[in-house]
């Protein structure tokens, strides 16, 4: 038997143990609306920790954080490493109990749209509107970008053409998705987290022993120029894009400056898990509030051995394969080319079950968080208030149909660079809901108006920077999220103190949540 049909079987037997788990979820998740879209606030400490942590990373924790260590060096990909390191303890430290709390306070809501819009007490929903078509917006392109993960793989390691796996994926993912609802999603990301970070130990300890230790490691990295330099970084000399090498070496230029605007910018990544719809639910659907300091525990850890060994990958890649992989989008193949060089075909197959395992566990989230926005905020809570349960599940399911198609359309570029695509919508989410989550936890003066100018503000200003302002490069070179999450916080403040004050209704709800009545 084929090395190749060795790791084709391995990944099957994993696909179908991810489907049983969606059938056995089946009957509860489809008992009624709560149950599909939070899992009836069930969840333990561990369950809530893994699948948010495996729900946040997606395919880019073992496919673009590792590309981008390895295309040029440890800066970019470190510091950003650091960022989301943070953002993730101190988003489990402040907001978890908290929302928590609230979202059961705030008429026992069960997506974050609607629990912006009972938070304030609206009766038009405007809040809740704007919420669901920016998650709409955001999460397309995520799961895009997973999709684009599914293609890459499957093309890579079979050879077959990279469109027709990259709808192969999409197809399983949304008959997944369709089976399970959230409680399926929730228990097969806690078992994906556990696969992916087996991926990543293994390929990291496997690697660094066939390139001859660390120090061998990082004295390849060093003689790189900037290559090991967390103020520094290295520039592959390219044509066309294309990395050039010259008797089996690949060509660097002089290192680039990586300096404090750089380093707050990607520090910056860790500002958007305050407004990232696939963790804050997990707060959401906890069992106890109690419970969430065991998993902001779990959930620590998890991170900061994941991301540190996925960068740490990507010096182990260009030791090993330095001119294997010549162009940013092929270098987040390199978890692949070291998979299956490395490992015996069936550890292969499971390792990058890990990388199917990662993208799995991202896209289900995304396009059921989607799906609940639109059939829960906008059908239910705007165009046919009065749907029934059935109605609502209904329309939930054509909704992931829809946004699973919009996907694969954007998806379709072969050469999409994944940690490009994630850190748009990673931006947008953190800009649009982030700065409003923590304002809408902690500042008692927070009102409607400014809470629509918050998300409003921070959503298009995010297109704005990224479009039109970051291209001028120089000091306006800074990654999106940064200043899109500074002005929408100025707008909700300005806005706020602008506009009448919250009822007093209102003010008392949040001085009991705030006291844990």
């Amino acid at each position: 038997m084929s090395d190749t049909i060795q790791i084709m079987i391995t990944m099957i037997i994993y696909m179908a143990a991810v489907i049983a788990i969606g059938i056995a979820f089946a009957k509860k998740a489809n008992k009624n609306s709560e149950n599909y879209f939070l899992g009836g606030r069930t969840l333990g400490p561990w369950v809530t920790a893994m699948s948010a942590e495996a729900s946040d990373m997606s395919g880019w924790l073992l496919m673009g954080l590792p590309g981008v260590a390895y295309w040029c060096g440890i800066a970019d990909a470190a510091w950003t490493a650091i960022g989301l390191a943070i953002g993730t303890y101190i988003n489990w430290l402040i907001t978890s109990k908290r929302l928590r709390r609230y979202s059961e306070k705030a008429n026992n809501a069960i997506t974050l749209p609607e629990f912006f819009s009972n938070r304030f007490h609206e009766k038009n929903k405007v809040v809740m509107t704007i919420a669901a078509l920016f998650i709409l917006i955001f999460f397309t392109v995520y799961a895009a970008s997973c999709l684009v993960t599914c293609g890459k793989l499957f093309s890579t390691l079979f050879g077959f053409n990279y469109i027709s796996m990259m709808i192969v994926g999409a197809v399983f993912v949304l008959i997944y998705t369709l089976i399970g609802g959230f409680l399926a999603e929730s228990a097969s990301d806690f078992m994906q987290a556990i696969v992916m970070i087996f991926a990543l130990v293994v390929i990291v300890i496997t690697g660094t022993v066939a390139a001859g230790g660390f120090g061998a490691v990082i004295d390849n990295a060093k003689s790189i120029p900037g290559f090991l330099d967390f103020f520094g970084i290295a520039t592959p000399t390219v044509v066309d894009g294309v990395q050039q090498s010259t008797n089996g070496v690949p060509q660097f230029g002089a290192a680039g400056s990586y300096g404090f605007l750089n380093i707050i910018s990607t520090l910056a990544w860790g500002l958007g898990y305050f407004g990232m719809p696939q963790v804050l639910l997990r707060f959401m659907a906890i069992r106890t509030e109690h419970e969430l300091t065991h998993s902001r525990r779990i959930a620590t850890v998890w991170v900061v051995i994941s991301l540190a060994v996925a960068v740490f990958i990507g010096l182990v890649g260009r030791t090993l394969h330095p001119t294997a992989l010549t162009t940013a989008s092929e270098a987040e193949n390199v978890f692949i080319l070291l998979s299956t060089n490395l490992l015996p075909p069936l550890l292969a197959g499971l390792v990058m079950a890990g990388i199917l395992a990662a993208t799995i566990s991202s896209s289900d989230s995304y396009l059921l968080i989607a799906a609940s926005a639109f059939s829960k905020n906008i059908y239910q809570g705007l165009l046919h208030r009065k749907a029934t349960d059935k109605q609502v599940l209904l329309i939930s399911r054509i909704t992931l149909f829809v946004i699973a198609m919009i996907a694969i359309v954007i998806a379709l570029d072969e050469n999409s660079v994944i940690f490009t695509i994630v850190s748009f919508a990673w931006a947008g989410f953190g800009a649009t809901f982030g700065p409003l989550m923590l304002l809408s936890l902690f500042w008692k003066r927070i009102n409607r108006a400014g809470a629509i100018a918050g998300m409003v503000s921070g959503g298009c200003m995010v297109f704005i920077w990224n479009l039109l302002i970051r291209p001028l490069g120089g000091a306006w070179d800074i990654y999106e999220l940064l200043p899109a999450f500074l002005f929408s916080c100025i707008c909700i403040v300005v806005v706020s103190l602008l506009t009448a004050p919250p009822s007093e209704e209102i003010q008392k709800e949040f001085d009991e949540v705030k006291a844990g009545i």
